[in-house]
């Protein structure tokens, strides 16, 4: 068979191209350290290193929500524990404003205090994160949560839903809790009125002293259950008291009691419709004397006489009271109040149904800095889960695409012997000619 000039030629140069294109291979690989440089080196390895980048890909972005959601957690149970600590300082307010040696003055610097507290609490409860965003407004996380209306009042302008950032594929994690589950969803200890509805006179003519203080809803499911109730709940729901002299007293449902009934043909043994409970108080005017009915607890001051008769209805509207507001109106307690016993006496009971509903806070935000524990803690367990996860996948890749730099070196060193072979055969052949031999 005969070869043309042309064709030896070109043959040879398509075998010292084919020579240096392995060579410049194998030394892109060893200086990048990488087995795989293109798809084709090993399609399938490709695709599964692809697979795995893009695994990496969303580990790190988990990874980052962690770190973002820990440090607003953390900030969360920071602003949490202040709150309580600011609490705890107002129930010691309140107490203390009780206690009955205090005049005017004396509560009127509580009330003070109180005010630069209430100032405090509106502060943490508007607190922002690292990223500008409160903390406290649900997921409408620009916007401030507490606001003072222009009567002194506080209103919550959040929502009730929850940030929620992704920390693994299946798993969520809330970024915070939003204001009116913590602050504002709290049941009012004082969400019954109470009211004397009529005065009765002793047989000897002496006029009553008797005075009934505010409601304090002490068993919920109690009240739940047995307080005379409508559906829904109106405001004219309740129990009557009515004495039957100083001491005895029959707990009424005013709804059910025969119209117009006279108390003064009352007979234990065939009492009317709608009685509820029966009970008696002592005859020490100084002592506390408490009638508690359908979980509501209130409170008989001075000395009741015949005929006297209390109402104690629900208030709907008021079944929730907001931390802020109760401050609000424990502070205008104090600031406003007289010197008067009956002054005293509705500080009193202010500051009881203060401090009742302090600890229904109190116990609110301990549940949540508990559920934030538990969130910090599987923040941990899941993080820690990505980075194991994240350990074998650069393990895998690198057992896909990493080089061994010694069959590489090896490789190279016969392929540049290869190719200098190549070239020398190629500069010989070259010089075959028939003119040469002329």
């Amino acid at each position: 068979m005969r070869i043309s000039t042309i064709q030896a030629f070109n043959n040879s140069v398509s075998g010292l191209q084919k020579n240096y294109e392995n060579v410049t291979r194998t030394q892109q690989q060893i200086s990048t350290g990488k087995r795989i440089l293109t798809p084709a080196d090993d399609p399938v390895a490709s695709v599964r290193l692809l697979q795995l980048s893009q695994e990496e890909s969303l580990n790190a972005q988990y990874t980052s929500n962690g770190i973002a959601a820990t440090n607003s957690l953390q900030s969360e149970d920071a602003i949490l524990t202040s709150v309580n600590t600011v609490m705890q300082r107002v129930r010691e307010i309140a107490i203390q404003a009780g206690g009955g040696g205090l005049d005017p003055t004396d509560r009127a610097s509580l009330g003070t205090e109180l005010a630069q507290r209430e100032d405090e609490l509106m502060s943490l409860l508007n607190t922002k994160d690292a990223n500008g965003q409160y903390l406290f407004s649900g997921s409408t996380s620009g916007v401030q949560p507490f606001n003072r209306n222009p009567d002194g009042t506080y209103s919550y302008s959040g929502d009730e839903g929850r940030q929620n950032v992704q920390i693994a594929s299946s798993t969520f994690i809330a970024l915070g809790d939003n204001g009116k589950d913590l602050f504002e969803n709290v049941f009012n200890a004082n969400r019954v009125s109470t009211a004397k509805t009529s005065t009765g006179t002793g047989a000897d003519g002496t006029v009553s002293t008797g005075r009934i203080s505010l409601g304090l809803v002490t068993d919920k499911t109690a009240y739940d259950n047995t307080f005379p109730a409508s559906s829904p709940p109106v405001a004219t729901d309740g129990i009557g008291i009515h004495f039957l002299d100083s001491r005895n007293y029959v707990v009424y449902n005013p709804a059910t009691l025969p119209a117009g009934y006279d108390w003064n043909t009352y007979d234990p043994n065939t009492p009317p419709a709608g009685q509820l409970s029966t009970g008696a108080v002592d005859s020490n005017p100084d002592t506390s004397d408490y009638i508690t009915y359908g979980g509501v607890k209130v409170q008989i001051d001075g000395i009741p006489q015949k005929g006297d008769d209390y109402a104690v209805t629900r208030k709907p509207d008021e079944e929730k009271r907001g931390l802020l507001n109760v401050v609000s109106d424990l502070r205008k307690a104090l600031q406003n109040g007289d010197g008067s016993n009956e002054g005293a006496l509705k500080i009193r009971d202010q500051v009881a149904a203060a401090v009742s509903n302090l600890d229904a806070v109190s116990v609110k935000v301990l549940g949540a800095q508990g559920s934030i524990g538990a969130r910090l803690n599987t923040l941990e367990t899941t993080t820690n889960f990505i980075s194991d996860v994240s350990l074998v996948n650069k393990s895998v890749q690198s057992g896909l695409e990493d080089l061994d730099y010694a069959a590489a070196i090896s490789s190279l060193a016969m392929q540049s012997t290869v190719l200098q072979a190549a070239q020398q055969s190629y500069v010989k052949i070259s010089g075959l000619s028939l003119f040469n031999y002329l």
